[in-house]
């Protein structure tokens, strides 16, 4: 299948459990795989063939700078369901939410939730 990769992006958001995660906020990165079709892409070059991925980074950004969420796997949830729901020609989805520095006592590079989504059709 073919995919388009966002990796390693950035933001910064107020997710966590802990009082001063919701206040003083945190870095959170984010990976997401877009898995389409690309051949008629790849054919026409034509955007419309494609889904165009500044649009799915503000998509990103939007969940991981908007609303706090207690689990990072809430906002992953969030992410994979709006980038389906927005593009059509999306069929499936992976996506990875990284939190780099949460509050755990230890030594570690990071701790993060990976999920994988489909479309669901009903036809």
């Amino acid at each position: 299948m073919d995919k388009i990769i966002l990796r390693d992006m950035q933001f910064y958001g107020y997710h966590g459990l802990f009082t001063e995660e919701n206040k003083l906020g945190q870095r959170f990165n984010v990976d997401a795989e877009l898995y389409l079709s690309l051949k008629q892409a790849g054919t026409t070059d034509q955007m419309d063939d494609s889904i165009h991925y500044g649009e799915a980074f503000e998509k990103v950004k939007e969940i991981v700078e908007g609303e706090p969420r207690h689990l990072i796997e809430a906002v992953a949830e969030d992410i994979a369901q709006e980038l389906l729901t927005s593009f059509s020609k999306l069929i499936a989805c992976k996506i990875k939410v990284i939190k780099p520095n949460p509050p755990i006592h230890g030594h570690y590079e990071s701790v993060a939730v990976e999920i994988y989504r489909e479309r669901i059709s009903y036809e």
